[in-house]
């Protein structure tokens, strides 16, 4: 009789389980005519299936009848199915069962051993030493003393004792015998057994043979190679060592999470797989005393294991070699990306759409640390390919090998949306706008995406990285959208110059239209102008490039006046006292008024002169929170909005939404109300229908801060927030803009505070009698230095018209200084249109600290400040 092993099979069929049993996936193939692969039907199968009604119960071994089957649990339990003519299901009937099913008179049993002849089944129970028989008995194969057949568990008889009871003293010890192990095949029953003296316990068949199952990969198994490798470094041993590290079932099975049997739970949604012991082993690996072994794992990664790997692997289990392989450290060494990490990604981009999903959900379940190694794993894969672009010397190879890089970023980024294991801006790669041509690639995708072809079809199917924008920073995603702002004035000069053109050859040049788009407003009346030219102009008009001209000046628009302009309008439109915008002092920030009595134009008004500020790449003095870009970008804003443009009401939501006590209503007596003033007068408003009946309590009171923050971010503000983003989309709406995530969208509207002083005095420019060099200049960064940063910022204040600085950073400010004839006693002046400054020759430290110190104070300024 041949050795037991945790699986069997009756005569056509095939019910094993996976390589490694303690994972409890059963698998079934073959005849299944009476449903004895519990795959629910009685259709035979060419190929293993998983079957899923055993997926939790942890099966650890099996057997199998001739159309029936048993399996064992972890727990001692037995589920059997199949053929049930003569009762072998034990389920007290003799029907078949296509579907795993318990077998209850067992249950409260421990049973340790279960044994299927081709119409019978016995299960052993080693708390009583008994063996139980059910099934065919025509040939006796029961041993209940009986021929018929038994449909319920039925002792056979016998002097059976257990191992661990006590006999009484009149019970003939040398009567009794102690179970060792149960056999059964075709009609015939065996029992291994000893005296009842001096035996020793029975055999466990949930307990795992390692000799049996797969090779496990840990510090065992390492010591054991490390040995024979040293000893015997002959091809023999190398291809044993090679044979398990390259079998992706030896690694699935290799590190399980054995805490409270989690490895049995393995899903869709549950990896199983203690990732920490991954981590260690690994590390251990990297030492010198593992080099041999080093290299035959580097070997078999390379040329067996990742190139093998199934697109449709088998079962859930089966796929656990995915987090395994990124914890290998050497795919973090660039000398290995081509050979190990782009490889790794094109087998998990190659796998099938379901099998996909559940690196997904893994991928959601890991921690945030492995997931950021990930991330940055492939971002280093990606930059060092850029690096390398030229030694590629078949084009396709890198657009390959960047592709699945890229796209395996990708991926990466749809499961961090819904998750949120790390900060969007973790997939920035600040590199590309060194290493890419980014007006370039935005072209090649803008006329890919336009079914246009760039260039001749060698190279058509060139990667593009617009096409990954997730891996852009602010400032590239702002060299994107300045790039597309230029592309659509391009179209819209060109359709204006193809235009004159024809009205030329009809005789009709009075029509021939600008290819600029031409403001001519007079500083005394500059909103009713800007309103009246803004109104005649078409939305193409909008996308042509800017050129103010201020009525009776002759200053030829190089940026200066254009700048002057936006910084004039919007301190006359967004000025309080005319009742659109409500100005909170403990945040200095504006927010749209609950009333306003100005007509919606003005709104629309605003929203065009951003959106031309941004189109035309001009920084703009905005006091707007940072709800007003998350809006624009479709994002809904939040309680931690509402902190920053009103800390008082803020911090006074979130006390209520953590007081602690039942006594809500008695304590903070509210409504779902809200008070707003309007011109002097106090007014109550509903956040809900009947809110003023409605009292907030303990089970409500999210709810209220909910529609608290709501009515004043959306409800209150409609219809003027309507007219604003109507009239900034119709200059800024399309593609790009919605890459930005909204702090970026407001860095690039009125700057970021990214400081860098340092740069600012490298980066100046000197006119007149001045260099870097002159006395007077070096007064002025010595000085400028030993400033505050508040008063730091209130020099860009005064030079530039924002204390913030360009998303570009503080060189592309690019302040000048020139020198003066004017004496000592007057003022520095600014030129904030041109970032100039008029630095009279100051002959000491101390004037000229005090004479810029008073014109720093005596600036008003563009903000409200």
């Amino acid at each position: 009789m041949g050795k037991e092993q945790p699986w069997a099979a009756g005569p056509g069929e095939g019910v094993p389980l996976p390589s490694q049993p303690t994972e409890g996936a059963v698998f079934g193939w073959g005849m299944n005519n009476a449903g004895q692969l519990g795959l629910s039907d009685e259709e035979d199968r060419e190929s293993p299936c998983h079957v899923k009604l055993l997926r939790t119960q942890k099966v650890v071994y099996i057997s199998c009848g001739e159309e029936h089957t048993a399996v064992l649990t972890k727990s001692g339990g037995v589920f059997t199915f199949g053929a049930g003519s003569c009762g072998q299901l034990g389920h007290d009937s003799m029907n078949d069962e296509v579907n795993p099913r318990r077998v209850l008179e067992l249950m409260g049993s421990e049973v340790t051993q279960i044994a299927c002849g081709r119409q019978h089944t016995l299960a052993f129970v080693p708390s009583s030493g008994l063996i139980y028989a059910f099934g065919c008995g025509a040939r006796g194969q029961l041993g209940t003393g009986h021929t018929c057949n038994v449909k319920c568990p039925s002792p056979v008889k016998g002097y059976w004792a257990a191992h661990s009871g006590q006999l009484s003293a009149r019970a003939d010890r040398f009567k009794y015998h102690i179970v060792k192990q149960i056999f059964s095949g075709g009609d015939q029953t065996f029992v291994l057994c000893s005296k009842y003296e001096n035996s020793s316990p029975a055999v466990d068949f949930r307990t795992m043979n390692q000799a049996h199952y797969t090779s496990l990969i840990n510090d065992e198994t390492i010591a054991v190679w490390r040995q024979k490798l040293s000893e015997h470094n002959n091809a023999n041993t190398i291809n044993g060592v090679v044979q398990i590290l390259s079998s992706a079932a030896c690694w699935n099975g290799s590190f399980l999470e054995k805490k409270i049997d989690e490895h049995f739970k393995t899903s869709p949604k549950i990896p199983g797989i203690d990732l920490n012991s991954t981590r260690v082993l690994f590390e251990k690996l990297m030492s010198s005393q593992h080099s041999m072994i080093l290299e035959q794992i580097l070997n078999s990664f390379e040329s067996c294991l990742i190139p093998q790997l199934s697109s449709s692997p088998p079962d859930v289990e089966a796929m656990r070699i995915y987090l395994i392989l990124p914890e290998f450290p050497l795919l973090q060494d660039s000398k290995y990306y081509i050979t190990l990490t782009i490889p790794l990604a094109m087998a998990i981009l190659r796998l099938d759409t379901n099998p996909s999903k559940v690196l997904d959900n893994w991928w959601s379940q890991v921690c945030p640390k492995y997931f950021m190694k990930l991330v940055n794993l492939y971002k280093g894969a990606v930059v060092y390919l850029l690096r390398g672009r030229k030694t590629f010397l078949i084009p396709v190879l890198f657009n390959n090998y960047v592709t699945a890089a890229l796209k395996l970023l990708e991926k990466l980024y749809k499961v961090n949306l819904k998750v949120k294991h790390v900060e969007y801006d973790t997939f920035y790669i600040p590199e590309i706008s060194n290493l890419v041509d980014i007006q370039e690639d935005y072209l090649m995708w803008f006329l890919h995406q336009a079914g246009m072809k760039a260039r001749p079809s060698i190279i058509q199917d060139t990667v593009t990285l617009c096409s990954y924008p997730f891996i852009f920073d602010a400032q590239a995603k702002t060299k994107m959208l300045q790039t597309d702002a230029e592309l659509q004035m391009q179209v819209a000069v060109n359709g204006a110059n193809l235009q004159n053109v024809f009205m030329l050859l009809t005789l009709e040049p009075l029509l021939a239209r600008s290819p600029f788009l031409v403001l001519h407003v007079r500083r005394n009346n500059l909103v009713g102008d800007a309103l009246r030219e803004l109104s005649i102009h078409s939305d193409i008009d909008l996308k042509k490039p800017l050129k103010v001209i201020f009525d009776g000046e002759e200053a030829v628009d190089a940026g200066g006046v254009t700048k002057e302009f936006f910084l004039l309008l919007l301190k006359e439109l967004l000025n309080p006292i005319y009742g659109m915008f409500t100005y909170y002092q403990d945040s200095n920030l504006l927010w749209f008024s609950d009333t306003c009595f100005v007509e919606h134009n003005w709104f629309h008004l605003i929203g065009i002169t951003c959106g031309l500020a941004i189109y035309n790449s001009t920084v703009v003095d905005l006091h707007f929170p940072l709800a007003l870009y998350k809006k624009l970008l479709n994002v809904k804003p939040g309680l931690e909005d509402l902190k920053e443009l009103s800390p008082t009401e803020g911090r006074s939501l979130q006390e209520l939404l953590d007081y602690p006590g039942e006594d809500i209503e008695e304590t903070f007596c509210l409504n779902f109300t809200i008070c707003r003033e309007s011109y002097g007068v106090i007014e109550q408003k509903k956040l809900i229908p009947g809110g003023d009946k409605v009292t907030v309590r303990k089970d409500n009171r999210q709810e209220f801060v909910d529609a608290y923050v709501n009515y004043v971010f959306q409800i209150s503000v409609h219809e003027w927030y309507t007219a604003f983003s109507s009239g900034f989309l119709k200059v800024c709406g399309g593609k790009v803009l919605e890459l930005f995530q909204p702090s970026e969208l407001r860095a690039m509207m009125v700057g970021n505070s990214n400081y860098n002083w340092q740069e600012l005095e490298e980066t100046a420019v000197y006119k007149g009698d001045y260099s870097a060099t002159h006395p007077t200049v070096k007064l002025f960064w010595e000085t400028f230095h030993e400033f505050p940063l508040e008063k730091k910022k209130k020099f860009l204040l005064f030079l530039t018209g924002s204390d913030r600085i360009p998303i570009y950073g503080m060189a592309s400010l690019q302040i000048v200084i020139q020198s003066t004839a004017s004496g000592e006693e007057y003022l520095p002046v600014a030129h904030t249109c041109y970032n100039l400054l008029d630095l009279p020759k100051y002959s000491s430290k101390e004037i000229l600290s005090a004479r810029l110190t008073q014109a720093l104070d005596n600036y008003e300024g563009f903000s409200l400040a």
